[in-house]
């Protein structure tokens, strides 16, 4: 159930747990796994939603005491788990900001990303107290200091200290619907790192178009990979289990676990990323496991190719649908498509390189393709957008949509285009709409090879290489100053293959490339072991990263 804000312009997204625990008080919200006893069976605690609610209380009592209230930007650096919940259900009920980066983009420049963020107090695990210790300077705004754990010899609380007892009921702050609500680093894949700025409106917007689009009921159970997707749900009133995984390394996963936790948890949705997709299908399928609980699974973080849909689908109910929502850390979700759709319509024109269907605009959102460009745009006019079928970049404006980065004007001009009091996020990427009005994705902007004579974009050129079925997965990247570039496709080979012949299969990669008016004109191809991939969800090829590696090759 939603609650309703009556006061026009407030609204605070703790409400959402505020009324869960009202409505159902014992019901689990949010289950972890604590350990396994001498056979490996594995245990598990929880908190209801009302302990979870009056547990955030407790915290928020005591983050104000010491000084983390309303519009205090606030580190977080705790690992998923019970205390994960407690703790930003607290920060929001407070007013105050998360400050949330991704441990996983490198120790200095997560460092960076924090100094950009200004901010005034830090909650983390004994180890990540010792960065400030490493780059004090880093550091100087910081004034309280938490440590979620013993603190040994750190400065500042436990938060054992900070949590005030007994149980009285915490007002949470009325902020504003264009309050900010948490600053949120993107990875820097595709350029620096930057802070979006997210309001308890936009929190609100998420989840009322997560709600409506999956059609969820809040008998769900969910499993969820992805630390920040699983504050989701205790919101929506829906049992959230935490896997017993690594979640800065979903590519890694034990697939086992992964299987353990839905059939023991009874779980019936499921977000995973592709790269975690391919790992469990490979195994299930292989394995010839079915999982007849599970009745959505979300595959997001980068395109997911349709042979690892039907892959995974092998393990899932007919009724069951693999649902692939596309957005960015600045807007999401914004498109979708399911997994029937692709596999009956779609898919085969992939494979001939039209692109990745990503579906239709959830709900009320606006999504326009305009004419490609590399510089700022001021002002939106209709003149911008592109015609039906032309390849163009992807612009979304809705109530999701975040409109600025932390101060990054910069960044702001380059993203942002000004609609009267709305704003148009240009997500960078490029794509087309067909006649059924779907939206199909080509490929990132700065990931476009332009030569002297035509612009190639990478998930159409891709999918011809992709067809060859010793190819796990290829990467175009382009060489030289833009256009004079000289394109080359990298190719990693299936590991699961043993003693290939390279000449041979490059020889019938050139005969594939020759048959495509995208590829015809490729003659460079590298093999390469393993591609770089993305620190998120280890699904988007660092195709920078792997363009300095070909060229070093080529030379």
């Amino acid at each position: 159930m939603i609650p309703v804000n009556h006061e026009k312009n407030a609204v605070n997204v703790s409400s959402y747990l505020k009324r869960m625990a009202e409505i159902a008080p014992y019901k689990r919200a949010v289950v972890y796994p604590a350990g396994r006893d001498n056979y490996g069976r594995v245990a598990y605690s929880h908190l209801t939603f009302l302990r979870l609610d009056r547990e955030s209380d407790c915290l928020a009592h005591g983050f104000e005491k010491t000084g983390i209230k309303r519009g205090v930007r606030t580190i977080l650096m705790v690992k998923p788990g019970l205390e994960f919940f407690i703790i930003i259900f607290a920060l929001f009920k407070t007013g105050a900001v998360p400050v949330v980066v991704d441990p996983g983009m490198g120790i200095r420049r997560m460092v960076d990303c924090f100094k950009e963020g200004r901010p005034h107090a830090f909650i983390g695990i004994p180890a990540a107290h010792l960065l400030p210790t490493i780059y004090p300077k880093y550091f100087n705004t910081v004034r309280t200091w938490i440590t979620v754990g013993r603190r040994w010899f750190l400065k500042g609380f436990t938060l054992n200290r900070v949590r005030q007892i007994p149980w009285r009921p915490y007002t949470a702050a009325k902020t504003g619907r264009d309050e900010t609500a948490a600053i949120l680093f993107t990875t820097g894949s595709t350029g620096p790192a930057k802070g979006a700025v997210y309001t308890h409106g936009n929190f609100d917007a998420q989840l009322r178009h997560i709600k409506s689009h999956l059609g969820i009921s809040t008998d769900e159970i969910d499993l969820s990979t992805f630390p920040l997707f699983a504050l989701f749900w205790p919101a929506l009133g829906i049992t959230s289990v935490i896997p017993d995984m690594d979640p800065t390394k979903p590519a890694r996963v034990n697939p086992k676990k992964i299987i353990e936790a839905i059939l023991n948890q009874g779980v019936t949705s499921m977000f995973a990323s592709p790269a975690l997709l391919n790992r469990v299908g490979r195994y299930g399928k292989q394995k010839n496991i079915k999982l007849p609980s599970l009745k959505r699974v979300i595959s997001a973080g980068a395109p997911v190719a349709p042979s690892v849909i039907e892959q995974f689908a092998s393990m899932l109910c007919e009724d069951a649908e693999i649902h692939t929502p596309y957005g960015a850390t600045e807007a999401v979700p914004v498109i979708s498509i399911s997994s029937n759709e692709i596999l009956s319509e779609t898919r085969k024109l992939s494979e001939q390189g039209y692109g990745i269907c990503i579906g239709r605009p959830i709900n009320d959102l606006y999504v326009r393709i305009i004419k490609i460009s590399d510089d700022p745009v001021s002002k939106w006019s209709n003149d911008l957008v592109v015609e039906d079928t032309e390849i163009g970049e992807i612009t979304v404006k809705g109530d999701l949509v975040t409109r600025r980065y932390f101060e990054r004007p910069e960044a702001d001009a380059l993203s942002k285009i000004k609609d009267g009091n709305t704003v148009w996020h240009r997500m960078g990427d490029l794509g087309w709409i067909d006649s059924k009005g779907r939206i199909w994705f080509c490929g990132r902007k700065s990931h476009r090879v332009t030569t002297e004579e035509t612009t190639l974009f990478t998930i159409p050129c891709e999918a011809i290489f992709n067809n060859h079925p010793m190819v796990f997965r290829s990467a175009l990247v382009g060489i030289g100053p833009p256009h004079h570039q000289k394109p080359v496709i990298c190719i990693e080979l299936e590991h699961e293959k043993i003693k290939v012949k390279k000449k041979k299969i490059k020889k019938e990669l050139f005969e594939l490339a020759q048959q495509n008016e995208f590829t015809k004109n490729i003659d460079s191809i590298l093999f390469c072991k393993a591609f770089p991939v993305d620190i998120r969800h280890n699904s988007k090829i660092f195709r920078e990263k792997l363009a300095i590696w070909a060229e070093k090759k080529l030379s």
